[in-house]
């Protein structure tokens, strides 16, 4: 069993806020780690901007950019979450995935934001193998579908 004097207040990996006991108002601890965890499991992400979005819902995140402004200022490379009209920011952890939706892909944290750069398709050549370039078609629209490489 855990040292309860040597408990931190929140989880090492997303800073989940951990409860105590006698702790007063449990549920406003409470509701910000639902809410980290909502924003963090099974991720996607709007995009990344540097700008809050001035309509932002309740539940849609967003990637702060690296010149973030207004609310967001000091949170660069963080998650943005919009929750009962307060932002929740959660610091990335390295090898964190996250689905882009307006890239289509996925993006992982290592020092910063990563995404596989798109393929170009065969084109040219002096000797044109219509198979090989049929099969390297098909294995470029897998790996779009699975969205391991960015939709062209």
């Amino acid at each position: 069993m855990s040292d309860p004097a040597m408990f931190p207040s929140v989880t090492p990996r997303h800073a989940l806020p951990l409860l105590f006991t006698s702790q007063a108002q449990k549920e406003v601890f409470h509701n910000e780690a639902l809410a980290r965890i909502d924003a963090l499991l099974h991720a996607a992400v709007e995009g990344k901007i540097d700008t809050p979005p001035a309509d932002a819902e309740s539940g849609r995140a967003w990637l702060v950019g690296s010149a973030p402004t207004g609310a967001w200022i000091g949170h660069e490379n963080e998650i943005a979450l919009r929750q009962s009209g307060q932002w929740i920011f959660a610091t990335p952890v390295a090898g964190l995935r996250i689905f882009d939706l307006a890239a289509k892909q996925f993006v992982v944290f290592t020092d910063a934001w990563q995404k596989a750069d798109a393929v170009a398709e065969p084109t040219g050549g002096l000797t044109v193998d219509s198979e090989a370039r049929a099969a390297i078609g098909a294995l470029l629209l897998a790996l779009r579908a699975a969205s391991v490489l960015p939709s062209v």
